[in-house]
């Protein structure tokens, strides 16, 4: 079953997560409607938020920061993110942030 917060792209996946800055530590809260929760650790002020959010993501998905592109929401709670992955699968990436088997 695919995820409707992650949908396929040629040679990747695009995400729609809802952030919540300012919290104790980043983690990943689940799907909210039709949008992956998650609570980092940083302030929402000088893209710091942004930056957290692409660090976390890179890391928990073993690709590149560079591989992740934030295409809408920069100031918005609500974002869409763009990972370039040819690995990347929507299953595979609600296993990896969700731990769904």
């Amino acid at each position: 079953m695919k995820p409707g917060w992650c949908s396929q792209l040629p040679g990747g996946v695009r995400l729609a997560v809802q952030i919540q800055a300012n919290a104790k530590k980043t983690e990943v809260i689940g799907v909210l409607e039709d949008a992956l929760k998650i609570k980092l650790h940083a302030q929402p002020i000088e893209g710091k938020a942004n930056e957290a959010l692409i660090r976390f993501l890179a890391d928990a998905l073993s690709v590149p920061k560079s591989a992740i592109a934030l295409t809408h929401g920069q100031t918005n709670k609500r974002k869409l993110l763009e990972l370039s992955s040819s690995k990347l699968t929507p299953e595979s990436v609600a296993k990896l942030l969700l731990g769904e088997p």
